[in-house]
């Protein structure tokens, strides 16, 4: 069974990103589709998959990552806007049977991701 997941590490303080609004969208004729939105925990993740199963399909998704107003809350002297706010990350799923983990790695300027296990 497939599924997609998430987490944020925040290499600014060492430590994973708590308390991060994600939202998930599918993109579909070039138009978003918001599927959920969720909030990590404690260790930067979601409680439960963001998809799995059936509502996992091959395709084009979109992550969007409430980075600005967590660097913010953390007391980080930012920029007005924000160099960075929310970052958005597009990726494909090919094969809906596999687990896709897309993780962000984040500063306050600047971000990475890759495909986990």
């Amino acid at each position: 069974m497939g599924r997609l997941t998430t987490h944020v590490l925040d290499t600014a303080h060492g430590k994973p990103g708590q308390g991060i609004q994600v939202r998930l969208y599918r993109i579909k004729d070039q138009q978003r589709q918001l599927l959920c939105e969720r909030l990590t925990n404690a260790d930067g993740r979601c409680d439960q998959p963001l998809l799995e199963g059936d509502a996992l399909i091959s395709g084009t998704y979109e992550l969007d990552f409430d980075i600005g107003r967590y660097f913010a809350a953390m007391g980080v002297q930012l920029t007005e806007p924000a160099f960075l706010g929310i970052v958005t990350l597009r990726f494909g799923v090919a094969d809906a049977s596999q687990h896709y983990h897309v993780p962000l790695v984040t500063t306050p300027w600047s971000y990475s991701t890759y495909r986990g296990s």
